[in-house]
């Protein structure tokens, strides 16, 4: 599975952005995807994340701003940031679990869960 974020970019607050994460691979559809987000010195914090079902979750801080989806067809997941804050500078990251059964030399034959990361976007917002 690979992942491409785009759509990153300077905004001032108030502002909006959409992220774009394309995702090879196949079964796109079958599986959760999600956002997560780091800023230097911190640990990297799930922003929101969208069920195969299409429910979605969000943490606190982004409920009514942002919106996660997903279009199974193009293999896409996108992030549309409204209303945004300083304190949504970061980097962000899009996010695949999948499922596998070897991993560094070990067979899992139950599987485990597996992430899957794309190189990051950074969304910087000005006071």
């Amino acid at each position: 599975v690979q992942l491409q974020a785009s759509g990153g970019g300077l905004v001032q607050a108030g502002g909006s952005l959409r992220l774009s994460c394309a995702t090879s691979g196949s079964a796109f559809s079958l599986y959760p995807m999600a956002w997560y987000r780091q800023v230097p010195g911190k640990q990297r914090e799930l922003v929101a994340q969208i069920a195969a079902g299409g429910s979605t979750n969000y943490t606190d801080s982004v409920k009514g701003r942002f919106t996660i989806s997903r279009d199974d067809a193009k293999n896409t997941l996108y992030l549309q940031m409204n209303i945004l804050k300083p304190e949504d500078s970061a980097v962000y990251y899009c996010n695949a679990r999948r499922p596998i059964t070897h991993h560094n030399g070990k067979y899992y034959p139950h599987g485990i869960d597996f992430d899957y990361w794309g190189q990051g976007t950074q969304v910087t917002v000005s006071s």
